[in-house]
C-alpha cells in the first residue's frame, strides 16, 4: 500500500478542498471555531498522493469558570472522523489519526475527550495503545423515520403539551435578533449555576445559526407565553441527525405550562418535519447518575444505548490513576 501522509491544520491555515458531509469534521465548523473566542480548531487530514482519504477534527477550548480553574484547556472530539477510501480499514486509519492528534494537542491541553462514538468497542485497541481510559456513558435518541413523534410520545407528555397549547403557549424558531438575544441571556443564566457544564461563547451560537434556513448548522427554538419567552432549546444538525445540545426553562414562574416538555417538543417536531432520521439528546449522562432527567427524555419515545467516552490526561500519574480506576 502507498504511504499515508498526515497533515495538521490550525487557525490561519489554508484548508484544501475536502470531501465530507459531517458537521463535526467540516471546514465550515473549522471556520466557526476559529472565529469564536476561546476556541481553537485542529483538523487532521490523512491523504495518499495528495488525495484526502480521511479527516478528524478536534476543538481546544478554555473553561470560562472559576472552578474548575479557568486556565485549564481541554480538547474535545465529536465522533470518529470521516472516511473516503474503502481500501484502507477504517479503524486502522482512525488509529493513525488518533496517535497523530494526541501527540499534537497533549502538550497544549490538560484533558482530551472523545465522545459520541458509533459503538462501545470502536477503536478500543488504539485508544488503549495511546494511553486513553474509557468511562461508560449513555446515549438517548429517537427514531423519526418510521413513526411520528406524537405516536411515540408517552401519554403524560401528550396531555401536558395539549394543555399548554390550549392555554396559549406558542412554539417557534428564534429568528429575530430580539428573540435570539433574549434566548441567549436566559440560556446563559440557566447554565451559570451548573458548575460542571460548559457553556459556549455567544459568538458560537450566532455563527452557527447564520445563513439560509437550508444551510443553517443549528437552530434555536423558543417557548412563548403572552409574548414572553419561558423556555427554549438549541439544536445542531449533521447529515441525517439532529442533536439537542442545550435547553432552559423558567420553572418557578411557569411550571404549570410545562416549558421543559415544550422546549424539547419544539426541536423534536421540527426535526421530524424537516426529514431528519434521528434526534439525539446530546448529554444523557453516566449510567449511575440520578435517572430523573433520563426518564424525562425517554418519555419522548426514544431508546437508550450504552456506549463509552474515552479520556486522556496530560499528567501521566493522573492518567495512570484513572486508567486503574476504569479498567
Amino acid at each position: 500500500m502507498k504511504p499515508i501522509r498526515l497533515m495538521t491544520y490550525r487557525p490561519g491555515s489554508i484548508l484544501p478542498p475536502l470531501p465530507g458531509e459531517s458537521l463535526p469534521n467540516s471546514s465550515e465548523l473549522f471556520e466557526v471555531y476559529g472565529q469564536t473566542p476561546g476556541y481553537t480548531p485542529i483538523l487532521v487530514v490523512a491523504s495518499i498522493d495528495g488525495q484526502p482519504i480521511a479527516k478528524l477534527q478536534a476543538v481546544i477550548r478554555r473553561s470560562a469558570r472559576l472552578f474548575p480553574p479557568s486556565l485549564i484547556k481541554r480538547c474535545e472530539i465529536f465522533g470518529i472522523g470521516e472516511y473516503f477510501n474503502d481500501t484502507y480499514p477504517q479503524e486502522e486509519l482512525f488509529g493513525l489519526m488518533l496517535e497523530h492528534l494526541t501527540n499534537e494537542v497533549l502538550k497544549d491541553c490538560f484533558l482530551i475527550e472523545f465522545r459520541n462514538l458509533p459503538t462501545a468497542l470502536f477503536g478500543y485497541k488504539h485508544f488503549r495503545r495511546n494511553g486513553y481510559f474509557p468511562i461508560n456513558w449513555i446515549r438517548v435518541y429517537n427514531s423519526l423515520h418510521s413513526l411520528s413523534p406524537e405516536e411515540r410520545l408517552h401519554p403524560k407528555r401528550k396531555r401536558l403539551i395539549k394543555r399548554a397549547l390550549k392555554q396559549g403557549v406558542v412554539l417557534q424558531e428564534a429568528t429575530t435578533e430580539a428573540d435570539r438575544a433574549t434566548f441567549f441571556q436566559l440560556l446563559k443564566r440557566h447554565y451559570s449555576s451548573k458548575m460542571w457544564k460548559h457553556f459556549p461563547h455567544q459568538q458560537l451560537f450566532q455563527l452557527l445559526t447564520q445563513g439560509t434556513p437550508e444551510r443553517r448548522a443549528a437552530r434555536a427554538f423558543v417557548v412563548k407565553y403572552k409574548d414572553r419567552i419561558i423556555g427554549g432549546s438549541f439544536c445542531m444538525y449533521s447529515q441525517h441527525r439532529a442533536y439537542l445540545c442545550f435547553s432552559f426553562v423558567l420553572r418557578k414562574t411557569f411550571a404549570l405550562l410545562s416549558p421543559s416538555t415544550l422546549s424539547v417538543w419544539a426541536a423534536l417536531t421540527d426535526a421530524y418535519e424537516k426529514g431528519y432520521s434521528h434526534f439525539e439528546f446530546i448529554d444523557a449522562g453516566l449510567p449511575y447518575q440520578k435517572v430523573g432527567y433520563r426518564n424525562f427524555i425517554l418519555s419522548f419515545g426514544g431508546k437508550q444505548v450504552s456506549t463509552r467516552r474515552w479520556f486522556r490526561f496530560r499528567w501521566e500519574w493522573l492518567n495512570k490513576l484513572f486508567t486503574r480506576l476504569y479498567q
